[in-house]
């Protein structure tokens, strides 16, 4: 009797420490420390490691939701020796992030159609997310009609804003924005918030030249792949 109410206060107090998964494996756990003659210490050193697990896990599990970043892109999946002027190395490095990310650097990738930036850039972002980066993959054209739909409602600010809390924002396709000036406007607005603060990678069709009319801001430093 006793020890079903142990039992039941037990449950109750890990509810209270919001420790999900240790009050889900502790008795596992205990019957295997029963068992096997474990000290105090490692029993609970082995339920504080699993809960660690489990959080991280879940948490790379939310972002990966937020990131909608594009389903089977990854780097393993990416060929490599289709694109021998891109270094896997340097991308290796990329994708660890505390190189850059911290700093607000920013990354763009270039070159014509079908040469796998879109590809390269979700499995960048896949990668940086699995080291416990947030990041969030959007195409330019999306982002800037949701940007322009904020600005009417006098709300861009704000949307700008809720962007900030991705340490890596990935706009893919920048080829058609400068055609309209209103929504070059909106998506400069949004690299300048971010600038020396927030990381943003880009991928483009356009040469590097060219890049004048979309960003004036001639301070802004890029790391480049082409």
């Amino acid at each position: 009797m006793n020890e079903n109410l142990d039992t039941t206060r037990l449950t109750l107090l890990l509810n209270e420490l919001r420790l999900p998964a240790v009050k889900h494996i502790w008795p596992t756990f205990a019957e295997r420390s029963d068992q096997e003659g474990w000290p105090a210490a490692r029993f609970l050193m082995t339920l504080a490691e699993h809960e660690i697990a489990e959080r991280d896990r879940r948490r790379i599990e939310r972002h990966l939701l937020e990131a909608r970043l594009l389903p089977g892109k990854t780097l393993d999946s990416f060929d490599f020796e289709a694109v021998p002027m891109i270094s896997k190395a340097h991308v290796m490095a990329i994708c660890a992030g505390d190189s850059w990310i911290d700093k607000g650097a920013n990354l763009l990738l270039l070159g014509g159609p079908g040469g796998g930036k879109t590809h390269l850039a979700s499995a960048i972002g896949l990668a940086l997310v699995e080291n416990g980066w947030r990041v969030m993959f959007a195409r330019t054209s999306d982002l800037v009609q949701k940007l322009q739909v904020a600005r009417r409602e006098l709300a861009l600010e704000a949307a700008i804003n809720r962007l900030d809390r991705f340490h890596l924002l990935i706009l893919d396709d920048l080829a058609y924005v400068s055609k309209d000036q209103a929504e070059t406007s909106v998506l400069f607005e949004l690299i300048s918030a971010r600038y020396e603060r927030r990381s943003t990678l880009i991928t483009a069709n356009r040469p590097f030249g060219d890049w004048g009319e979309v960003f004036p801001e001639p301070r802004a430093s890029w790391c480049l792949l082409s």
